[in-house]
């Protein structure tokens, strides 16, 4: 039987990119899913009905994971089957801008990069505990919340200065989540580096997106440009009961990026 028969699971910014490629690849093994998108809901619907081509029960509802009563509206959303299994918080959002140019970034830029990438996350975890811990009680395993970071905490770099300090917050929310909602609901994060998705081409144009996707293969020691799908197989994995023993985990999956210039 397929690790995600059966099994509920919620995706916020799920229209496209890693989140779509993750909800697609937990439909085919059996999962119900619940799709989130902020703006992008021709995608989100396409996705939708990929996911109900591969067999799913598929819910499709909008809402910003930056404010709270979104994301109870979501949860509610949830609440129809009774529990849930897994949180994915996969939604984010950047603003491109060179890290020497301080004046690209202005308070308002870090308020919003902060609000949807780890203010979300937590406002997602607090409106869905009582499905999550449901969902434990259930299964008789600790229901999965998988953060989506990303490796630029690590050394700095990014898309911009606000970006990689939120995806940083976001690894404290993740450890003290993890400690405070054990053993009922385990806390992980997800770092990727770079993922091959529409994602560059719309901030910085197609031209450089190429540009950035062979230096990345020239650069990694794996010598290759993650997939949407790549990503989404180690976020599955997080997800599912293949990571029962794992809470408090912050894992790199950059094809090796974080080793550069060590």
């Amino acid at each position: 039987m397929p690790d995600f028969d059966g099994l509920n699971i919620l995706i916020t910014g799920a229209a496209t990119g890693l989140g779509a490629a993750t909800a697609l690849g937990l439909a085919r093994q059996g999962a119900r899913v619940l799709i989130n998108y902020r703006s992008s809901r021709a995608e989100a619907e396409a996705t939708a009905d990929a996911c109900r081509g591969a067999g799913a029960e598929v819910k499709v509802v909008q809402g910003n994971v930056a404010e709270d009563s979104d994301c109870r509206r979501m949860a509610e959303a949830a609440a129809d089957w009774g529990r849930l299994d897994a949180l994915i918080n996969n939604a984010g959002a950047t603003k491109h801008a060179r890290h020497g140019d301080l004046d690209a970034l202005s308070a308002d830029d870090f308020h919003l990069l902060f609000g949807v990438n780890a203010i979300g996350p937590f406002q997602m975890v607090r409106a869905t505990r009582a499905l999550l811990e449901a969902g434990a009680r259930a299964s008789g395993r600790a229901s999965a919340v998988v953060n989506v970071s990303s490796s630029s905490v690590f050394d700095g770099r990014g898309s911009s200065i606000a970006y990689t300090a939120s995806k940083a917050a976001l690894h404290s929310v993740t450890l003290s989540l993890a400690r405070a909602l054990a053993p009922l609901i385990r806390v992980n994060a997800v770092c990727p580096g770079y993922i091959d998705t529409p994602w560059w081409s719309k901030g910085l144009g197609q031209a450089h997106a190429d540009k950035i996707r062979e230096r990345v293969r020239g650069t990694v020691p794996l010598q290759v440009a993650s997939t949407a799908e790549d990503l989404a197989e180690i976020v599955m994995f997080f997800a599912g009961p293949g990571s029962r023993n794992m809470t408090g985990e912050i894992a790199i999956a950059d094809a090796g990026l974080s080793l550069v210039g060590r």
